[in-house]
C-alpha cells in the first residue's frame, strides 16, 4: 500500500514538475504578442518608457521583467525602429531590443525646396533633431567632404525618392548614404549627356529644378529645357518665373507682377544672366533626364496656357509670346487671380 502510495505521490509530482515546465517554457518562449505593431525607442528614451510603451501590449509581463533582468536589459537596451510580430515570444522580444535587431523604415524626400524643408522632412522620418540636421546642411566642412565648394551647391546633391534607413541614423550617416545615390545616379551615361547640353552636374541640376518648377507635364519637360539652353547659350537671361518665387520665398505667389521682378537677389533670373547658384528646389530624376536628353528647337519664349491644363505655347519671338501673355493674362483676370 505504501509503495502504491509512494508512486502515486512520485508520478504526481511528475504531472506537476511537467506541467510548471511547460508553463514555464509557455511564459518564456510560448507566443506573447497577439497582433504586430512598431515600437520607436528613441536615443532620449529611458527604461521605464520602453516597458511602459510594451506593457500594455504583451502577455507574459512577469515572464518578460525576468527575463530582461537575466539579461541586463534595463542597461544594454538599444535604440530604434522595432516591429514586434505576432506570435513572437519574450526570449525574443528581449534579444530584439538587447541586440538592436532594427527593422528599416522608409523615408521620402519629394517636393522640398529649401535646407530648412529638408530637414524638417527627415527630423520627421529619422530619430534627427530638426536643428542638428540643419547645421549639417549649412556646414561649409560638410559640404566639401561631399565634393562641393558651398552648402548652397550641397544642395544639389539630394534626390527626391524613397529610401530604407535605420531610424536611428545619424545626420553623417544619412549625407554619406545620400552622397552614395548621388554618385549612382550619375552614371557614365548620364555624365556624356552632360556634354551635349555644356553643363556641370551643378549646372544641370539647377537648371532641372527651374524646369520641374515651370511644369509636372514629364513630356512637356524637355522643350522647356530646349528654350533655356536656348537662352543660356544666346546670352539671353532666363527669366524664369519659379526663381522670383525662391528668392522672394513666397512659394505661394500665384501671379508673378513687375513689382516683383526687381527683387534683388542672385537668385532672380530677371536681373541677372546666366543660372542662379544653386538650385531652387529638388528636380525629379524627369527633370534632370529632361536637361540631358534638351529638345533642340528654336523657341525662346514660352507661356502657360490660358486653358491651365498645365501645359505652354511656346514662341520664337517677342511679338508671338507677348500675343500669348496676353491670353494668359486676360484670363487671370477673368478668374480674378492675383
Amino acid at each position: 500500500m505504501r509503495k502504491k502510495t509512494l508512486l502515486y505521490l512520485l508520478l504526481a509530482g511528475f504531472v506537476l514538475a511537467a506541467a510548471a515546465a511547460a508553463t514555464g517554457y509557455l511564459q518564456f518562449k510560448g507566443n506573447a504578442v497577439g497582433e504586430q505593431y512598431e515600437l520607436y525607442v528613441s536615443r532620449q528614451a529611458d527604461y521605464d518608457a520602453v516597458v511602459d510603451s510594451l506593457r500594455p501590449r504583451l502577455r507574459h509581463r512577469a515572464a518578460f521583467d525576468l527575463y530582461a533582468r537575466r539579461l541586463g536589459l534595463e542597461q544594454s537596451f538599444k535604440p530604434g525602429h522595432y516591429v514586434v510580430e505576432p506570435g513572437m515570444s519574450v526570449v525574443e522580444i528581449v534579444r530584439m531590443l538587447k541586440l538592436g535587431l532594427q527593422t528599416p523604415v522608409r523615408v521620402t524626400l519629394q517636393n522640398v525646396r529649401t535646407p530648412e524643408q529638408l530637414s524638417e522632412r527627415i527630423a520627421r522620418q529619422l530619430d534627427i533633431d530638426t536643428a542638428q540636421m540643419l547645421g549639417v546642411l549649412r556646414s561649409r566642412k560638410v559640404a566639401r567632404e561631399m565634393g562641393f565648394t558651398t552648402p548652397e551647391e550641397l544642395f544639389s546633391m539630394f534626390l527626391p525618392d524613397t529610401y530604407e534607413f535605420y531610424w536611428t541614423a545619424t545626420p553623417e550617416e544619412f549625407m554619406r548614404r545620400m552622397k552614395r545615390e548621388y554618385d549612382r545616379f550619375w552614371s557614365a551615361g548620364r555624365d556624356a549627356k552632360l556634354k551635349r547640353s555644356g553643363l556641370s552636374r551643378l549646372e544641370a541640376t539647377t537648371l532641372a529644378s527651374i524646369v520641374y518648377e515651370e511644369t509636372r507635364k514629364t513630356d512637356e519637360m524637355p522643350r522647356i529645357a530646349g528654350v533655356y539652353i536656348n537662352r543660356l547659350r544666346q546670352g539671353i537671361p532666363l527669366q524664369a518665373d519659379p526663381t522670383i518665387k525662391y528668392a522672394m520665398k513666397d512659394f505661394g505667389l500665384r501671379r508673378i507682377l513687375y513689382r516683383h521682378l526687381k527683387y534683388p537677389s542672385p537668385y532672380n533670373t530677371y536681373i541677372n544672366r546666366g543660372l542662379p547658384p544653386s538650385p531652387i528646389c529638388m528636380p525629379s530624376a524627369a527633370a534632370l533626364d529632361a536637361v540631358l536628353d534638351f529638345e533642340q528647337h528654336d523657341y525662346i519664349f514660352f507661356c502657360a496656357r490660358p486653358t491651365f491644363d498645365g501645359y505652354h505655347n511656346f514662341a520664337r519671338t517677342l511679338s508671338e509670346h507677348n500675343a500669348n501673355a496676353r491670353a494668359y493674362a486676360a484670363e487671370l483676370n477673368r478668374r480674378k487671380i492675383k
